[in-house]
Order: C-alpha cells, then structure tokens, then sequence
C-alpha cells in the first residue's frame, strides 16, 4: 500500500494535538461536536459489524466438520484478514481520520502501518486464492478432487500469510528501523514509501493481483457458459448444471466486483498522489477498503445457504448442543 500522509484540510479550524507543546506539535483537526460524534459512532459500528460478521464464518467454518473443505478454508482465511482489520486497524484509523492526531508513539504508528499493509496483503492473496478455487472446479471439474485438497489448501493459504508478512516488513523496512523517520511533528503518524517501492507495490498489491482475478473469472464464467450448452441429454440435468454453474460464476463475479469497487478508488488516488494531502476523498478511499472487510461475510450469507443455516444454529445456542459439530450444514 501507498503512504498515508494526514494533515489538515483547508477551510477547516484547527488546534494542536499536545497543546503544552506549541513548537512541537501537530494540529488537530476541529468538527463540530455533532459531526465528530457521528463520524465516532459511525466508523467504530462499522468495525464492530466488521468483527461480528466475519467471527460468525470463523466460528461456523472451524466448529462444523462438514464446512472443513478446501474451498472453505480459504474463506477462513479472508475472514481472518478481515476480522483482524476491523478488531486492530479499524478502531485506530477511525480516531485518526476524525482528530488527525496519533496519540500512541512512533513504535505503535509503525506497526500499525505494518499491520494493515499485511491483512490487506493477506485479504487479497485470499481472493486470488478464492477465485483460483472456483477456476479449477468449474473449468477442471475431474480434476479438482485430487490438485484441489485439504492439506494443499492449508500450506496455500500459510504461504499467502508468510509471503504477506515478510514482503510487508521488507517493504517498511527502514520506517521500522526508525521509527518516526518522517514525522514533521509530535502527534504525525506517517509512512512514507520510494518511488520505485511505491511502484512495485502498486504492482504486487494490486495491479497483478487485480489482472489474475478478472482473468480467472473471464474464464470461469466462459466456462460455465459453455458446459451448459454442452448438457443435453436431459432437460433437468442440463437446468441443475445450469443453475449450479451459473451460481458459482455469478458468486464470483460479485465478489471480484465488490472488490474492484472497494479497492479501485484508494489505489487510483495513490498512483496519482491524491493522497499526500489527506483530502476528505482520500480518508473515505482508506474506509472504502476497509468496508470490504464487512461486505465479504455479508456476500456469503447472501449466496451461500450453508453460511445462513450455521448462523441460525450459532444464534439459537443449538451450537452448545453435545456433538453439534456433526451437525448437517448442507
């Protein structure tokens, strides 16, 4: 991910962040009471729906044994990513966003900056990952059961949370061994990345990752397509392929969609340097990603019975119920 550079926005009142420290401080952005206060309410329910959404899938996937399935490990995982972004980076950014002061040191800002590079990192091996699944399944459909396994999804999505660390901490490499490099005042919390590193992550973040998503989904949806036509020696056969097919296309072209719209808009203004002044646009770019962390469980419970049936046994307390793990999802 690109820099994030807060400072005040023009044409709105300001004061300094520690006002014992006039030559050292930042200033704080003033809003209205009201305002600040439904920003507050409203950035910090969005990280607890955030969290609650996506612990009913972890909660769901790893109690019922019949959800332990490779595709449903790697939904694990996104949901991981996301809970950990609206538990940990969420909360932290919304103060942000609305005072424009860091109050928790250099050491913090920088791991904080870390953090969220890496859950979003991992966010978006997932849905490579996601739509690799679907890829295999619909266009090697005699193949999946023996390339797609259990044990190969696990080291898969290791891989995918080991790689979105180590090239993260690369990445922020001197802002970690420095921290508070390149803050200008007391209460900044700034990470400021290369030309060429902002380049290169430009490209392993987003461009590359955005380029094998439609692509697989091109195919899949091809596909689909295609086997359809090929099922005619009955009728119901060629509908229940049908439907099947088509669902799984439609799934996954909803959520490449949903992740496009969510993502676009915070890389575009990083490429073009929108956000080193911290506009209003670039902070709700920020919040935009992050609400893709709550939208993705709420896709599943739309497109998926089994995710809706588990929340109603989580909800009912029948969870708590001896061998309730055995339970018939599907």
């Amino acid at each position: 991910m690109s820099p994030l550079l807060r400072s005040s926005v023009a044409g709105v009142g300001v004061d300094l962040c520690y006002p014992l420290l006039l030559n050292t401080s930042c200033r704080r952005t003033l809003r209205p009471r009201f305002q600040a206060s439904f920003l507050y309410v409203l950035l910090f329910s969005l990280a607890l729906l955030t969290v609650l959404l996506n612990l009913l899938v972890i909660v769901s996937i790893s109690h019922y044994r019949q959800l332990h399935t490779p595709t449903n490990l790697v939904l694990l995982s996104l949901a991981c990513s996301d809970l950990l972004i609206g538990l940990l980076v969420m909360p932290l950014d919304a103060q942000y966003s609305v005072s424009s002061c860091w109050f928790l040191g250099s050491w913090v800002c920088n791991g904080f900056y870390a953090l969220t590079f890496a859950l979003t990192s991992a966010s978006v091996g997932s849905v490579v990952l996601i739509s690799l699944d679907r890829y295999v399944a619909i266009c090697r459909p005699l193949r999946y059961t023996s390339v797609v396994t259990v044990g190969r999804a696990q080291l898969t999505v290791c891989l995918c949370w080991f790689c979105s660390v180590l090239y993260n901490c690369s990445l922020l490499r001197d802002s970690l061994r420095e921290p508070g490099k390149h803050s200008s005042c007391r209460g900044d919390c700034v990470v400021v990345l290369g030309v060429v590193s902002g380049a290169v992550d430009l490209l392993v973040t987003f461009l590359v990752p955005v380029s094998v998503v439609v692509a697989l989904y091109l195919r899949v949806f091809a596909a689909a397509l295609s086997q359809t036509r090929q099922v005619r020696s009955s009728r119901v056969a060629a509908t229940a392929a049908r439907r099947s097919e088509m669902k799984a296309a439609v799934t996954l072209g909803v959520v490449v969609v949903v992740f496009l719209a969510c993502f676009c808009p915070y890389f575009c203004m990083s490429f073009t340097g929108q956000g080193a002044y911290a506009t209003t646009a670039w902070i709700w770019g920020v919040w935009l990603l992050y609400f893709n962390s709550c939208l993705n469980p709420l896709m599943y419970a739309y497109f998926y019975p089994w995710f809706r049936k588990a929340i109603r046994l989580i909800v009912t307390l029948q969870i708590l119920q001896p061998d309730s793990c055995r339970a018939t999802i599907f």
